[in-house]
């Protein structure tokens, strides 16, 4: 990661910090909070299937949760758990560990070096998918502690979960640029800086064995939620269907 890039950046926010930090301030006083989606945060999709469940981790801030859909089956954990049990042909038993408006290092702090995040009964987790991004993008987190955090993270899971780093997936960061629910110039700067966050994480992941996958959606109006700022429905299911089709993932007994 450059460090001519990040404190180019830097320089150009405090110069148009008269601008840039009342309309963070009035952005957030104005911004529409959804909740995150209703539901237990574990299921199992295709249970009439046969076969051994697959077993689906999601672990991140508000899209882990389901921010912008009513339910978590909505969510990108059960969209990504039904295409996954279609795309094998055996169940798979998904969970969610996460917040709304958490961090890398709050992540890892709260549910990965606490053990919150454990093997499962049946055995190691075959898929763990990463959210984050946008709350670190907007809480300035340095690039330093970012990565630092991201490795952690894959450490932990291989400790506390018996998790193989190839077996964890980073989703890019998403591109603020396209949130319509901030002004202009704010989401052009925090695009900036999630693309720095963005090549970042790629940088970690293959330091540490770990998989990225970039986001690719387009951010048409149908795909993003009410508040202009997380996916719908058919957002998280296209992201789902995405990631699905980027991963490396060969489960024992099945046919690619």
């Amino acid at each position: 990661m450059s460090a001519a890039l990040a404190s180019a950046w830097w320089l150009l926010v405090l110069a148009l910090s008269p601008v840039v930090l009342p309309m963070a301030v009035l952005t957030r006083r104005k911004a529409l909070r959804l909740m995150p989606a209703a539901g237990e945060q574990a299921g199992v999709a295709g249970a009439a299937l046969a076969g051994e469940p697959l077993r689906l981790l999601v672990l991140g801030e508000s899209t882990a949760v389901g921010v912008g859909v009513s339910c978590m089956q909505l969510a990108l954990a059960g969209q990504l758990a039904g295409a996954m049990s279609q795309r094998f042909s055996r169940p798979v038993a998904w969970q969610v560990c996460g917040e709304n408006g958490i961090t890398a290092a709050k992540l890892h702090q709260r549910y990965v070096s606490q053990r919150s995040v454990t093997t499962p009964a049946a055995g190691p987790h075959d898929l763990v998918v990463v959210l984050l991004g946008v709350n670190d993008t907007t809480h300035l987190s340095s690039l330093k502690r970012w990565q630092a955090s991201l490795q952690q993270i894959v450490q932990g899971l291989q400790h506390h979960a018996q998790t193989t780093a190839d077996r964890v997936v980073f989703s890019g960061v998403p591109p603020l640029q396209h949130f319509t629910a901030l002004p202009w110039l704010f989401r052009r700067l925090l695009g900036l800086r999630a693309a720095m966050l963005d090549r970042a994480m790629r940088e970690s992941a293959a330091a540490t064995g770990a998989q990225y996958l970039a986001l690719d959606l387009d951010f048409a109006a149908h795909l993003m939620a009410v508040d202009g700022y997380h996916p719908s429905a058919a957002g998280y299911r296209l992201w789902a269907d995405n990631l699905l089709l980027g991963i490396r993932l060969q489960p024992q007994g099945s046919q690619a």
